[in-house]
């Protein structure tokens, strides 16, 4: 018995658009593969701090080499712009003071413009050395003796706007925001009926949570891909054919 094999047409130039289709598909598949890992990254983050974070999640980037052009071997890079405050919640990272300091200073919720922290003029309004200038900031230990909450006197400032809004002033160094909480006058009232306002929380270290998976989201993605760049292939080829 004889076998023969014939091919109809020129040998080289099939092997060429085949080559061709195959540098298609791997860009396509390294392309696709490579968005949907900053997705499942940005999400990560949005998940585990909700929409305070959507700068975080946000500085998650994406480059696709070759830049321009086809490769049968192109590379997906995704990168993040703030890889400090993402290597500690993917390690859970213990922080301490530097310097030799003794105490981490954490701002509370209070010691912001409005309320809530952020950047710029809704960031924190106090600082460490405005509290110390101040001559009237004193300390309360936690129950547990691991640290202190550090405050300022309150009093009552004039009433403000049409609804006439309780104004708080921590220690005549600044206006105490309480955010847009259900019932913000008796916000103010149980304040000052305390008579002090925490502005910071002393700690000697703080043990962040684990809350990301940057190594999980990267090896998923790799397991993915190669049936992505088959299934991207075979569309390819059958352009070609």
């Amino acid at each position: 018995m004889r076998l023969g094999a014939s091919i109809v047409g020129d040998l080289r130039k099939v092997l060429a658009d085949q080559v061709r289709a195959g540098e298609r598909a791997a860009m396509t598949a390294i392309r696709a593969e490579t968005e949907q890992v900053k997705a499942e990254l940005r999400r990560q983050v949005t998940t585990a701090f909700a929409g305070n974070a959507r700068g975080i999640a946000n500085a998650w980037r994406s480059m696709i080499f070759p830049r321009s052009g086809q490769s049968l071997r192109p590379a997906g890079l995704v990168f993040t712009k703030v890889p400090n405050v993402i290597d500690a919640f993917e390690r859970g990272a213990l922080i301490r003071a530097k310097g030799g300091g003794k105490f981490l200073a954490i701002p509370t919720g209070f010691n912001a413009a409005r309320g809530r922290r952020g950047r710029g003029e809704k960031g924190m309004r106090v600082t460490p050395a405005q509290m110390v200038a101040s001559g009237q900031a004193f300390l309360r230990p936690f129950k547990s003796g691991r640290g202190f909450v550090w405050c300022l006197p309150l009093r009552k400032g004039e009433q403000t706007g049409r609804r006439r809004r309780t104004r708080l002033v921590a220690g005549g160094v600044t206006e105490v925001g309480t955010a847009n909480r259900k019932g913000r006058e008796a916000w103010a009232r149980g304040l000052l009926e305390q008579g002090m306002v925490p502005m910071f929380l002393l700690l000697p270290q703080v043990k962040l949570a684990k809350r990301l998976d940057v190594r999980g989201a990267a090896e998923r993605g790799l397991r993915r891909l190669p049936g992505r760049f088959v299934a991207a292939w075979e569309r390819e080829s059958g352009r070609s054919a």
